[in-house]
């Protein structure tokens, strides 16, 4: 059995990743500071599932006093999740939150980790860095020109871990994930609305013209990577590894994959482009494949239908 800690174990990727982990009777110490950019209900929901679990532990705790908290610190591995999600919120003002969680919150997790001689990071990094991307399907060695405070403040992270690796010794594995879904997702995504609008015939608010290309990957996916990343023998300390499902999805293939799936229209609500959204994603997996062993295993129209079914039951 193996001991580990995953930050933000409330949220949608940190709860099912905390769960894989317990049923493969790992011992894993969760935190969560529970930030008010969703509600908190949605993530005591998410804790909820591993309340019977005698191998998880739950503190509510914000990576800003991490050092300084009574957390222990004999970790075989560290999964870094916590984070201020979302591209649209990042601008101005905003970007407070964001500097303070995605930027120093990292930095003090990293500090942490290297203080207490914890051998490996994984780092959920995003596909935001890339912005609108050169070539597709995009590799990780690719120009990252992110086009959102967002993406900068994961793109930093990235480089902090780089920093850390370099003088510290500490492994660090940067994650990016292309646009993660299913069962729990976060309530501010665009399938998780649309599913709710096509239930509750509320207008789903569309930005642009709908043909904006996304590559989207399943969450049991992802915890899969994650996984595989812990113990994986890699090339060089500091690395970077995409993470996507491998398909190209417009979101108007998702509104009408949707409104074939529930029987229902979607109202739409017709809106400009927003700010910092890009044109198009598409990951390239190889390097995934590679060293970790790691394929995505759900089809797109699959992990709609898981999808949709939870939230129905949910809602």
């Amino acid at each position: 059995m193996k001991r580990f800690l995953v930050t933000g174990s409330a949220g949608f990727i940190g709860s099912n990743l905390a769960m894989a982990l317990c049923e493969s009777g790992h011992s894993v110490v969760g935190i969560d500071s529970f930030h008010g950019y969703y509600p908190r209900t949605f993530k005591e929901r998410n804790l909820a599932r591993l309340a019977n679990s005698s191998t998880f532990k739950f503190k509510e705790c914000d990576i800003l006093e991490l050092e300084t908290s009574d957390i222990e610190s004999n970790f075989d591995c560290v999964f870094h999740l916590a984070a201020q999600p979302g591209v649209r919120d990042s601008w101005g003002q905003g970007f407070d939150s964001y500097s303070i969680n995605n930027v120093l919150g990292t930095q003090k997790l990293f500090e942490f980790a290297a203080r207490n001689n914890i051998k490996r990071v994984i780092f959920s990094s995003s596909s935001s860095i890339y912005g609108d991307a050169e070539t597709f399907p995009t590799l990780e060695n690719a120009n990252p020109r992110p086009r959102s405070p967002y993406g900068v403040s994961k793109l930093t992270g990235e480089y902090l871990g780089a920093a850390y690796s370099r003088n510290f010794g500490l492994d660090v594995v940067a994650l990016r994930y292309f646009t993660v879904y299913g069962p729990g997702q976060r309530p501010d995504m665009a399938i998780h609305r649309l599913i709710n609008c096509a239930i509750s015939g509320e207008k789903f608010p569309k930005f642009g013209t709908g043909e904006q290309i996304r590559d989207f990957t399943f969450v049991n996916d992802v915890v899969s990577a994650n996984i595989l990343a812990s113990s994986a023998l890699l090339p060089t300390p500091s690395i970077a590894i995409n993470v996507g499902g491998g398909n190209s999805t417009s979101l108007n293939f998702l509104i009408q994959s949707i409104e074939s799936i529930s029987g229902r229209p979607i109202q739409i609500d017709q809106g400009a482009v927003a700010l910092g959204d890009v044109i198009r994603t598409g990951a390239d997996t190889q390097r995934a494949k590679e060293l970790l062993g790691w394929q995505p295993q759900i089809e797109i129209s699959d992990g709609l239908k898981l999808q949709y079914e939870w939230q129905l039951e949910n809602f």
